[in-house]
């Protein structure tokens, strides 16, 4: 791996530190592909959520078993 980082880095005439910094970046601000913004706005909806009963421990386990 760090074999390949060096290389990589020589290849593109930047130090091991920057490319890392590059490619954190890059991961950072990537967009989602289409399944998980679909997924995201679905969960932002609340279309299907169920409702979970916290009132107690036992009304809650029975609330997932729905």
């Amino acid at each position: 791996m760090l074999t390949d980082l060096n290389s990589e880095a020589r290849r593109q005439g930047i130090s091991v530190s920057k490319l890392i910094e590059n490619i954190t970046e890059a991961y950072m601000y990537q967009q989602p592909n289409p399944d998980t913004l679909a997924a995201l706005e679905e969960a932002r909806s609340g279309a299907e959520m169920e409702r979970v009963d916290v009132s107690s421990f036992e009304a809650f386990i029975k609330s997932l078993e729905k």
